[in-house]
């Protein structure tokens, strides 16, 4: 949750281009580390947001191609309950 400084001002206070700032601000926030707020500013994304985001995509992709292969809801739940057993050692 800590807010981040400006482009412009992070860019002035270590001696880079703004551009290079903005890329990287870019970058952050295609990874989930950081998150915009319109004019309120750029701040770090909460604990834990990365990867909760992270995990919703691939569950949607899964989703998606069990569909395409015709797959019903209980045998889409049945493989992901046998590959976390297989992966935890259960």
């Amino acid at each position: 949750g800590y807010r981040l400084p400006t482009v412009r001002g992070l860019a002035e206070s270590l001696g880079l281009a703004a551009n290079t700032v903005a890329k990287a601000y870019r970058a952050l926030e295609a990874d989930g580390v950081i998150e915009t707020r319109g004019r309120h500013g750029t701040f770090v994304a909460a604990a834990g947001s990365a990867a909760d985001r992270e995990l919703a995509l691939a569950a949607q992709a899964y989703v998606e191609r069990a569909r395409r292969l015709g797959l019903t809801e209980d045998d889409a739940l049945a493989a992901v309950r046998d590959a976390l057993r297989a992966a935890y050692g259960e």
